[in-house]
Formats: structure tokens, sequence, C-alpha cells
């Protein structure tokens, strides 16, 4: 009989202290499933630590691993990419190094996945291990994303720890655009999907690579890719300042033709110059957070380069 291959894309940027524990932890889950063919394929995001040679390592002795080595640092959406489009999996999974995620839930992902599924995601019940303002802030990035997304709703507290079919899989690589936002991109594909709740785990070692300003970098990355909708509050905050301004500018002229009201005016002028001056500004960011997209996809540069690629020997095994 075929066995159906099921191929781990674990995306590795300065993860040395954490790659040997999480290499053993997902072996022995392997281990555990006789009736299938697995292989983990590591994507090297450009390390600048031991995390290459280590994966190496892993390479020679065990024909399951594989290897992309990324040219330099694009970014954990990019890795991802890299490994979906090196992943030939009946069902290909998505799962960081760190060990937040437990890869013992992949158990339960396999389960829904034979029961018609082509999309099965790990939902977050409690983060341990983050700070109440980390939490906080992710809890209002997913309810603004909820609220302006539109028909692609995303779903709250979920990272990129997921299971997808060989036809989700397929869809999502017809989807090159350069600024990629994967937890969107995942919505958007459709298809059938099933959440699984889990408490995520402190790191089993290192560092996260995720300061706040990348993690605001990344809220902005995600509201722009998605939705037109901070233009849309643009146009709606100047209509109303306008419409406002117009009625301010009769109440003056009233008051001085009827009521002989002269004002100097030099405080409320200036407080009226330096709001509206502000609110242009702002919005003028906000255009060039669009343009600045529009000016990066025009280009048409490849996603990422690699410096080498060591398939698995699961892979190229005949069924």
């Amino acid at each position: 009989m075929t066995k159906p291959l099921l191929s781990v894309v674990v995306p590795a940027y300065n993860e040395e202290a954490v790659l040997g524990v999480f290499y053993e932890r997902m072996s022995a889950l392997f281990d555990e499933l006789p009736d299938y063919r697995c292989e983990m394929i590591f994507v090297n995001d450009g390390s600048r630590d031991r995390t290459q040679a280590i994966i190496d390592g892993f390479c020679e002795r065990d024909a399951r691993v594989a290897s992309v080595n990324l040219s330099r640092n694009f970014g954990k959406e990019i890795a991802m990419t890299a490994g979906f489009d090196h992943a030939s999996g009946d069902a290909v999974i998505v799962i960081d190094a760190d060990l937040q995620d437990p890869p013992e839930l992949i158990h339960d992902f396999i389960r829904e996945w034979r029961a018609g599924y082509d999309i099965v995601y790990a939902k977050r019940t409690h983060r341990d291990g983050e700070t109440w303002l980390k939490k906080a802030t992710a809890s209002a990035f997913y309810k603004v994303m909820d609220k302006v997304s539109g028909k692609v709703k995303i779903p709250r507290d979920v990272g990129d720890y997921r299971l997808m079919s060989r036809r989700s899989v397929d869809a999502l690589l017809q989807l090159r655009e350069q600024h990629r936002f994967m937890k969107g991109l995942f919505a958007w594909v459709g298809f059938p999907s099933k959440a699984i709740e889990y408490r995520r785990d402190p790191r089993a070692a290192g560092e996260t690579k995720f300061n706040y300003w990348k993690l605001w970098n990344f809220a902005l990355e995600g509201i722009t890719s998605f939705t037109i909708a901070p233009l849309k509050i643009a146009t709606y905050i100047g209509i109303f300042t306008a419409f406002s301004a117009f009625l301010f500018g009769l109440w003056i002229i009233g008051k001085t033709l009827f009521l002989d009201h002269d004002l100097p005016g030099y405080p409320s002028l200036m407080v009226t110059v330096l709001f509206l001056g502000g609110i242009q500004l702002f919005f003028i960011g906000v255009l060039g957070e669009y343009l600045g997209r529009i000016f990066g996809e025009t280009k048409q540069r490849p996603l990422y380069f690699t410096q080498g690629h060591h398939p698995s020997r699961i892979s190229s095994e005949p069924h």
C-alpha cells in the first residue's frame, strides 16, 4: 500500500540552542506514525550561529531530514514559503523550532485531516511565558483584523502552526506577492478548516526573535496586506473634518456680522492649523505605506534565493 508523505516545515533563525531538543521530539513523533512516510524540512533563514551546521549533521545521519539554506535573512514569512516550495508531502505541517507549539499535537492534526479537513490549525487557549503587554497587543491586533478584514476572517489566537492538505498548499503557492502576511494568506485560500485548542508553552531554549518594533511592523503588514480600511477611514475623517470646518466658518461669519463680535482668533487658528496639519501628515503616511507596497510588488523580484538545498531521502523513495 502507498504510504502518505508528511512534510514538516521548520523555519529556523539562530536556533542552535533548541534544535537538538526539537529534533529529538520530532523524531520520536515520527516513530509513532508507522503508517506515514515523514520528513523534516529545516529552512535556515540566514542564521549567524551554528544553526546550519547542526541541520547538516541531522541530514547526514537521518534520511528523514531535509535542508533549505537561504542566501540571507528574508524573514519568517518568506522562510515558510521556501519550505512550502520544497515540500512534496500529501500534507504539509509548519511548526516553529522553539517548541512553544508541542509537536505531539500533530496526531490531532492528522486525525482531522483524514476526516476531511484541508487545514487544521492550532488555537491557543493560554500563552505561557509571554508578558501581559504582548498578550494584550496580540488580542487587540486580532480584534482589529476581525473588524477590518472583510470577507477574509483570520482566526483569533492562531499562529502559523498548522497542517495543510496538498491541494491547499498548491493553492497557497500560487500567491507570490512580496509582502506576505501568511496568517492572512492561509485564511484567503479557503478550504474546510478546523481548530485544535492547546496551551502554548514557553520557549524550550534560546530567545525570541520578535521584539515589539518587529511586532508593530508585522501588524502593519497584516493590516495593509488584507484591507484598505485605513484609506476608507482617511476619506471619512476628511469628509467629517471638512464639514465641521464649514459649519465652524459659518458660525464665525454669523457672529461677526450679526453680533458684531470681533474675535482675535490667534490661539484657535493655531490649534486648527496644527490639528488639520497633523491629520494630513498622518494620512499621507498611510498612503505612503500602501504606495511602498505597490512599489515593492512592481519590481517582481524573486521571493528568495538559496545557497544550498539538501532533499530528504524519504521524499525521493518510491511509495
